[in-house]
């Protein structure tokens, strides 16, 4: 069942490329609902509630690779408002800074890559999910 879901998760990253360029917006709502699944997922695994396995928790981390590498072109100056965005206008403001802060989930994906146990996926999820909260903190509207 995991598996399924971090397939499609990871399909609806790469397939959210081709949508960037009709609907920026909708694309990265798709994306960030691929990466709160994996999210999920791999929350579920850390807590020991599904068992770890090394498959699984390298789909998580390629579906965050995925995602850090293909997030920032869904911010175009285009696309500040509308669709419902939660997107705060401080992306466009300190643009270096919200591409630095999918580029450290990226590298956080990478070392995630090479997880083998419990103990280092805790670890590697530990450290890419905390990327994903200050991101959020910091380029996200509250609502």
């Amino acid at each position: 069942m995991i598996r399924t879901v971090l397939v499609a998760a990871g399909l609806a990253v790469g397939m959210t490329a081709v949508l960037a360029q009709a609907d920026p917006i909708a694309a990265r709502r798709d994306a960030m609902k691929a990466v709160g699944a994996a999210t999920r997922d791999g929350a579920a695994i850390a807590k020991e509630q599904t068992p770890f396995d090394a498959a699984k928790a390298q789909a998580i981390f390629k579906v965050y690779a995925d995602a850090a590498k293909a997030m920032p072109e869904f911010y175009p100056e285009t696309a500040k408002m509308g669709g419902e965005t939660t997107a705060s206008p401080k992306i466009w403001e300190d643009k270096a800074g919200f591409q630095a802060a999918f580029a450290r989930l990226g590298e956080a994906a990478a070392k995630g890559a090479a997880v083998t146990d419990l103990a280092s996926f805790r670890t590697a999820f530990g450290e890419a999910t905390k990327n994903c909260s200050s991101c959020h903190e910091t380029y996200r509207i509250k609502r």
